[in-house]
């Protein structure tokens, strides 16, 4: 999350993870139905409402093209997303992203991805 995100409601956060998933695994989820299961009952009522905000509004827009739905459980119920939100994380303000583009410029990363047999 970048510096804007951290400052999310919780239900914006939510939401943001559910757009994050649905566009990293895109390729796998794009024609299978999915279900997300969910302990903030807010989403479901976000995806129906037609008077979001422009941000919430683009995001519903970028999930329509996926076939999922939304199921409620309790966070006692939801053992693994329980037992995940209470770790804490040693890692934390340690990563710095601009490391990985200063050791893997994109050329070098595209070089990669495509067998260029110039790569260094």
């Amino acid at each position: 999350m970048n510096q804007a995100e951290t400052n999310y409601t919780t239900t914006k956060k939510e939401m943001l993870a559910v757009v994050y998933a649905f566009e990293k695994f895109r390729s796998y989820l794009i024609m299978n139905k999915s279900i997300v299961y969910t302990d903030h009952s807010a989403l479901k009522y976000l995806f129906a409402k037609k008077d979001a905000k422009a941000c919430l509004l683009r995001w519903i827009l970028l999930l329509q093209e996926f076939d999922f739905k939304v199921i409620d459980t309790r966070g006692a119920e939801n053992y693994a997303a329980d037992h995940l939100s209470r770790l804490e994380n040693p890692y934390e303000n340690v990563f710095d992203p601009k490391e990985i583009n200063e050791a893997f410029p994109l050329e070098t990363l595209n070089k990669i991805v495509h067998n260029d047999p110039s790569t260094p």
